[in-house]
């Protein structure tokens, strides 16, 4: 739609509202003006008619009666007089017999009246007392037709304005059209690149400000053009030195690349030394308890040995003594038994009979003893450190207890909560490191004694390992600090301060994480969080 369209359009809306009530306003007036009137004459005059009647009727003068009423029909609006008396019957009338044989039904106003004839009626009264009525009928046929005359006049004047009003919008819709068609045939040559465009200002109103601003635009858009051929300009010469530019700037890059490759090479290289200080440290420090833990077997297995070597030595020489004297065991060889039974009693042979077995199974026993440990520190170290495989974090944990045991005997006690969880994908060795790290951790934490506790569970998709000590716990102020390399909270000489940091390192790289509570004089808790193994084929680890 088209603004001068839509100016018409506008004005005429507006307009034809004004207008509608305007009509609907005269209209009104006219009405309740008439209706005024035609109600006082009405009234009017059947008041002052049942006056003139009283003396007729009261004297029953009905010559007289019926010359006042053709008097009173000789009015041109007046359709009928009727005079009844108080019984009903009509008495005297003037008018049409049509119309004066038909009912009366009293009008109210001028809407109500549904016959052309307005029907008003007035009482005979003397001394108050009622002795009839007069009924006038009033025509409203000019009445009607006034109104209907205004009606006509006020709606021809309405479209002769809305004729008048739509001329006018159209001459102002083509004056600003015209205004603005010139302003949209210069901006479409500046967007064809035509800066060069300059409106003619001949007025002083809003469109002739308009001009001025897109005077002031094309003359900016042209020196904006100016400026930017200068740059293209810059730019082609620019680009001329460009590739050269690239070439240094790349290699420069490319050198920059194998300078961060070695830097990389060389922080994986020392971040493995440090793994494996940070592993030799936890071996070297649990060093002692695990050799003792090799000697106190060793010992008694030593000592049985030696034992067993005397016994057998015993029986060597009574297996000896009786094969030399088993075939002539006779009274004259007497001697020679007296020998065996003196033996036999002072050393106990019944005892070595029995102590023999003991002394075999103890024996066994070590060995077994030190076989486990030695399967411990193999299931500890896992020899294959690259490589990750399917772990029971239950036995896990149980491999690293065995080699902290010593560490922890005789002043902590472990209690254990391991539930029935999936396997995780892990490398067994430095898991058991972690596990390793945080239970010595736990028990250096206690200065006296106390209490471990370790516990598994399932939550979201993930295996949680929680090690918890009843133990000094950690400031609040070190907690934020506890997994940077080389922080401790333990004397100079006695942490490396790697322990934590390296574990942190191990479980983000199995894709889990590691979280810490503690409260001082309350204790501490670590919590592990590794991704459960997703293959349903594998069995749910106990």
């Amino acid at each position: 739609m088209s603004l001068r369209l839509k100016t018409v359009i506008g004005v005429a809306f507006i307009e034809a509202v004004l207008l509608a009530l305007l009509i609907y306003t005269v209209m009104s007036f006219m009405h309740d003006s008439a209706e005024e009137a035609l109600l006082k004459r009405a009234y009017s005059t059947a008041a002052l008619f049942s006056t003139t009647a009283k003396d007729p009727v009261l004297a029953y003068d009905l010559a007289s009666l019926d010359a006042f009423s053709q008097e009173l029909k000789k009015n041109p609006d007046i359709e009928y007089v009727r005079t009844r008396g108080t019984d009903g019957l009509l008495i005297s009338s003037a008018g049409d017999p049509s119309i004066i044989d038909r009912a009366f039904n009293q009008d109210n106003s001028l809407d109500s009246v549904d016959d052309g004839i307005f029907d008003t009626f007035a009482v005979i009264t003397e001394s108050g007392i009622e002795y009839g009525r007069v009924e006038i009928g009033f025509n409203i046929d000019n009445i009607e037709a006034a109104i209907e005359d205004t009606r006509s006049l006020t709606t021809t004047i309405a479209i002769v304005e809305m004729i008048l009003v739509a001329v006018f919008s159209l001459l102002l819709g083509n004056y600003l059209t015209k205004q603005l068609l010139v302003l949209q045939r210069a901006a479409k040559a500046i967007s064809l690149g035509d800066y060069s465009q300059k409106l003619s200002i001949n007025t002083k109103d809003e469109v002739a400000e308009v001009a001025v601003a897109f005077n002031r635009m094309t003359q900016a858009l042209s020196e904006s053009q100016a400026s930017r051929d200068r740059y293209e300009s810059a730019l082609v010469e620019l680009n001329k030195t460009l590739e050269h530019r690239v070439e240094k700037r790349t290699k420069k890059i490319k050198d920059q690349i194998e300078a961060l490759k070695e830097a990389d090479a060389k922080i994986a290289a020392t971040q493995a030394r440090l793994l494996q200080t940070e592993k030799l440290a936890s071996i070297g420090q649990l060093s002692a308890g695990i050799a003792h833990e090799i000697n106190n077997p060793i010992a008694f297995v030593n000592s049985n040995v030696i034992s067993l070597s005397d016994y057998i030595e015993l029986y060597q020489q009574l297996l000896s003594l009786y094969q030399t004297g088993k075939p002539e065991f006779t009274q004259a060889n007497a001697e020679l038994l007296a020998k065996i039974e003196q033996l036999e009693t002072s050393e106990d042979i019944e005892f070595v009979n029995e102590d023999i077995v003991s002394l075999m199974s103890d024996t066994l026993d070590g060995i077994s003893r030190v076989q486990e440990i030695v399967r411990g520190l193999k299931e500890f170290s896992h020899i294959n450190e690259n490589s990750k495989e399917t772990c029971n974090i239950g036995e896990c944990v149980e491999s690293t207890l065995k080699i902290v045991k010593n560490e922890l005997k005789n002043r902590v006690s472990i209690k254990l909560d391991l539930q029935e969880i999936p396997l995780v994908m892990a490398n067994r060795g430095e898991l058991n490191q972690v596990l390793m790290n945080l239970l010595i951790n736990a028990g250096q934490a206690i200065d006296a004694e106390g209490e471990i506790m370790v516990s598994t569970s399932v939550e979201a998709g993930f295996v949680k390992i929680s090690i918890s000590d009843n133990g000094k716990g950690i400031a609040k102020e070190d907690l934020d600090k506890l997994f940077d390399p080389f922080f401790t909270t333990k004397p100079v000489g006695e942490g490396t301060g790697l322990g934590l940091s390296i574990s942190y390192g191990i479980i983000e790289n199995h894709g889990g994480s590691i979280q810490v509570d503690s409260e001082p004089n309350v204790g501490t808790s670590f919590h592990i969080l590794l991704p459960v193994y997703n293959d349903k084929s594998l069995s749910v680890a106990a």
